[in-house]
């Protein structure tokens, strides 16, 4: 008798929905637990800690037998000249030719101190750093110098801080060798992220004789600026999903990318064990104060060195100015400049100290300094296999798609017939619409962080938090609703597949005689009956399940 030749039997709501729900489980939970493994434990307590100071004024003073004034801004005019030194960089013999404004009092007697200035982050040159209180200190009698910053080949990422010590050495050398300057009463000034360069100049060079510290960063790089990124996206209204990326972040093994900065020691004793005069800002958002200011004094009299002043200035930002840095012209705190000339003054004479230690506006932390914070070598390792395998296959896709769409337009042009993709039973539009949801989710992520991470840069130049958080808050559980949406809408995609596969009879064990050949060959097509169809379909799958991963990587499936 003839065979009968089956009909595919078409499912029902019901049958669709018992294969969706599994499918959907088993993906959200995938997701799930990749957010949660990837989570980063942070402790944040205790919370909004203060030093209370024992003075609001700020003003430095001293015991002097004398009674002789001693020499304060304006007092001489200040001559300045440039010179080159050649720094050399210890660890691979590189060369730069770094240019020193020299700054000198006229008519000051010879014998008279210097200070040496240290570069924050950046790229700050001779002419553009320190001006103004290179000049004041330079009117009040000191011999200053202020060098380009030493970098070599160097990136932000990739500082060499001992051998920066090792430049800055070489200047404080050079002015020990001018005749006008006793060169044992050279000191530094050092701001932000070169007080991560202090103590190694320091630990090398025992004859300085003093150190201005503004902003100390005090602990670890990655401690430090764990502590600034965490408290800014919190200061920016960003909303805590954004939050959590800095744990991830600063959970990163650097070294394993050949960055070793992150974990760079930095908390040496003898980088406190001469007279130190700590100055912060009431609104500076980047250093953490009273742990600082704590550990300053504990590595201090660790030293034998009980001769600290911390000085806190109020609406001052991290480096002293008042109001958004970014702006030009931006004045320094008031009394600052008197206050640390004054010091300086009394400080390189040996005078005792009449004024108290810590004066000013009451010192405050947000939270605490995450110590805790290491480098994670197994997230590091599944982190970059992820993000790198996610980059190859959204490009794979691109490139598919764009062979396709040429092929698409040429035969359009040639009016040939025949199908470019051959999608079958609503596959192609469904493919389309799930890759622009993703793809617009990912835009949206990238805007949300975008504009947290504008927020905190203007945080860090001085600036004000915005009153409404906007984007940065709503975005983040608008992702997390659309994800959600989308895992449901590829489940409903690979139930279909499921179901085709089924009515071919593919679903079985073994497949069915002879199917098998006709789906591979497009014949009778589960997805699209030509290869490049099928080859766009699912790489173009694959990558979009990848790019779930990546927001489940960030957190975005902790609910």
């Amino acid at each position: 008798m003839p065979q009968t030749a089956q009909i595919p039997q078409v499912w029902g709501r019901g049958r669709r929905l018992m294969v969706s729900v599994p499918i959907f489980i088993i993906l959200i939970g995938i997701l799930v637990t990749v957010s949660n493994i990837t989570a980063v434990p942070w402790n944040k307590e205790p919370t909004g800690q203060t030093i209370e100071t024992l003075s609001p004024n700020t003003a430095v003073t001293f015991h002097n037998p004398t009674g002789t004034p001693l020499p304060g801004r304006g007092s001489y005019k200040v001559v300045s000249r440039h010179v080159t030194i050649k720094a050399k960089r210890p660890s691979t013999g590189e060369v730069q030719n770094i240019r020193v404004l020299i700054r000198e009092p006229q008519g000051a007697p010879s014998g008279r101190p210097g200070v040496v200035f240290m570069h924050g982050a950046g790229y700050g040159t001779c002419d553009n750093s320190f001006g103004d209180v290179a000049f004041d200190l330079a009117s009040a009698g000191f011999a200053t110098a202020v060098p380009d910053k030493p970098v070599w080949s160097t990136g932000n990422v990739n500082r060499d801080y001992p051998g920066s010590a090792a430049a800055y050495d070489q200047i404080i050398n050079y002015l020990r060798s001018l005749s006008s300057v006793d060169a044992d009463n050279i000191g530094i000034y050092a701001t932000s992220e070169s007080t991560w360069i202090s103590p190694y100049l320091l630990r090398m060079d025992r004859r300085i004789a003093f150190q201005v510290l503004l902003s100390p960063m005090v602990y670890s790089p990655r401690q430090s600026l764990g502590f600034m990124v965490a408290q800014d996206f919190a200061l920016t209204g960003a909303h805590a999903g954004y939050q959590s990326i800095v744990r991830r972040l600063f959970h990163v093994d650097s070294s394993m990318l050949g960055l070793q900065n992150l974990d760079v020691p930095t908390q040496f004793d003898v980088g406190y064990s001469i007279p130190t005069f700590v100055a912060y800002g009431s609104k500076d958002v980047m250093t953490a104060q009273v742990d600082g200011v704590r550990k300053i004094l504990d590595m201090a009299h660790h030293a034998g060195n009980w001769d600290i002043t911390v000085r806190s200035y109020p609406v001052a930002n991290h480096v002293l100015r008042l109001g958004d840095e970014a702006d030009e012209g931006t004045a320094l705190s008031d009394n600052y400049v008197t206050d640390m000339v004054n010091w300086s003054q009394g400080t390189v004479r040996g005078l005792k100290q009449t004024s108290e230690r810590v004066a000013g506006t009451r010192i405050y932390q947000s939270i605490v300094v995450p110590s805790e914070l290491a480098g994670d070598r197994p997230l590091t390792v599944y982190g970059v296999v992820l993000h790198i395998a996610t980059v190859v296959l959204l490009l794979a896709a691109a490139i598919t798609a764009l062979i396709a769409l040429g092929l698409k337009l040429r035969h359009m042009i040639r009016r040939q017939e025949g199908r470019t993709l051959g999608f079958a039973r609503g596959f192609g539009n469904a493919l389309l619409m799930l890759t622009v949801t993703t793809m617009a989710t990912v835009v949206l992520f990238v805007a949300g962080l975008g504009q947290v991470i504008m927020a905190v840069v203007k945080l860090g130049w001085g600036g004000a938090p915005v009153e409404d958080p906007g984007m940065m808050y709503w975005s983040w559980p608008v992702i997390q609703i659309v994800c959600t949406l989308v895992v449901w809408a590829w489940s409903r995609v690979l139930t279909r597949v499921i179901e085709e596969a089924s009515a071919r009879g593919l679903a079985q064990l073994p497949p069915r005689t002879g199917e098998l050949k006709a789906v591979v060959t497009g014949r009778k097509p589960v997805v699209a009956s030509t290869r490049l169809g099928r080859v766009l379909f699912w790489i173009t799958t694959v990558a979009m399940l990848h790019v779930l991963l990546f927001f489940a990587f960030w957190g975005l499936f902790i609910y």
